[in-house]
């Protein structure tokens, strides 16, 4: 193992990455290209209607608000180490390679559902990566592991996906009400998505591990307390976008009172520039959406499958947050199954949702050799057969 590679080092590492804005940004060019284009593009929506891109901007600034706070309260819990303490657990509890896997499954499923995607794969992934080498384990199955998993895990709950808070816009569910519909449709997609990467990556599994003992106790205050309110926000509430967001706020003010973390780095933690630019695109594409009534009516006329084929495909060519705002302009014929292929789709390629840029930085930062080509496949693989077990589990169920 490398030297400062154990998992007690993650907390120190990963936060300072987080905090420096290194390793989890996109990269400074395409940001501000990105947030330049978006701010054009909403100027343009406004110039041309102002009614149906105040519409637009109300539909997406939610989703928005609410990944931020997440993404704090993120940030609050990895500087607290429990991000680092769950990998350490899981690397000095697994006796193989297997297990490892298993137990970094239900560690991605989790704070993914709870916290968000961008906050699982921009935490997590240096997390599993160097649980992995501390246990003498290969770290491709949890580099890649974690990036499909975060995306097939996101549907679950509104909060897990901005693309779920979208498309739900119009429906006013509250996360118990979702969670009741798509609970199954989640539980096959993050078993299928797992048990595909397993099998690609089955020679890298069957090592035994051999973990070490090191490490420090994670803290137990602002960040498990954030955790614990967002959960309860985020199963309760129809709206808890700015509930969720005002407490990430506070736990990072207090953070930044104290002198542990500065403004500038939780501006880059959040990765602002991205997020306006996606804001911004989401709000042109939503005016489109609202003014032409093609996407709508073409969605009308498609079944459940195909209406979960045209949301991967969208996702790929428009990444999925622009291309949720485009087909969830008018309230789709059919959510659930647009959500399975606006979640679940990323998966295909890199242009698929912002959880890939994350993930990519993150894992660089961890000193792990991410491949967009072995990630691809996997996820050509993966996807199709997780977006058709949801589907099926949905028509089961009686819900699209």
């Amino acid at each position: 193992m490398e030297p400062g590679g154990s998992v007690t080092n993650i907390g120190r590492r990963t936060l300072t990455s987080a905090v420096r804005g290194d390793g989890l940004a996109a990269p400074g060019r395409a940001r501000w290209a990105l947030a330049l284009a978006g701010m054009a593009g909403a100027a343009v929506a406004v110039a041309l209607d102002r009614s149906a891109a105040r519409s637009a901007a109300g539909q997406d600034w939610p989703p928005f608000a609410l990944v931020t706070g997440l993404l704090l309260v993120g940030l609050v819990a990895h500087d607290d180490g429990l991000f680092a303490a769950a990998g350490r657990r899981l690397a000095r509890t697994s006796s193989s390679g297997w297990l490892l896997y298993a137990g970094a499954v239900v560690l991605v499923s989790a704070v993914t559902s709870i916290l968000n995607l961008d906050t699982s794969v921009a935490f997590l992934t240096p997390v599993l990566v160097h649980a992995a080498r501390s246990c003498g384990e290969d770290d491709a199955p949890f580099l890649y592991g974690c990036l499909l998993l975060s995306n097939a895990a996101s549907l679950l709950l509104p909060g897990s996906n901005l693309t779920n808070l979208i498309v739900l816009g119009h429906l006013h569910l509250s996360g118990t009400l979702f969670l009741h519909r798509v609970a199954g449709a989640w539980v096959v997609s993050v078993v299928i998505t797992a048990a595909v990467v397993a099998l690609f990556e089955r020679r890298s599994l069957r090592a035994r591990a051999t973990p070490d003992g090191d490490g420090t106790r994670p803290v137990v205050g602002a960040g498990l307390v954030a955790v614990g309110a967002v959960t309860v926000l985020v199963l309760v509430l129809a709206s808890p976008a700015l509930p969720v967001a005002g407490v990430g706020v506070a736990a990072v003010l207090v953070r930044v009172l104290r002198g542990r973390v500065r403004v500038g780095g939780v501006l880059e933690a959040i990765d602002l520039p991205v997020l306006v630019g996606l804001f911004g695109v989401a709000v042109a594409l939503g005016t489109l959406g609202r003014a032409w009534s093609g996407p709508a009516t073409a969605l009308s006329h498609l079944d459940a499958w195909a209406t979960a084929a045209v949301g991967a495909v969208a996702s790929v060519l428009l990444n999925n947050l622009p291309a949720a705002s485009l087909l969830a302009a008018r309230v789709p014929h059919r959510p659930l199954a647009l959500l399975v292929g606006l979640d679940v789709g990323p998966n295909l390629f890199v242009t698929g949702s912002l959880s890939w840029i994350l993930w990519l930085r993150a894992a660089r930062g961890a000193g792990a050799r991410p491949s967009i080509a072995r990630a691809s496949l996997l996820g050509v693989v993966s996807a199709p057969l997780a977006m058709a077990g949801a589907l099926g589990v949905l028509a089961l169920a009686g819900s699209r």
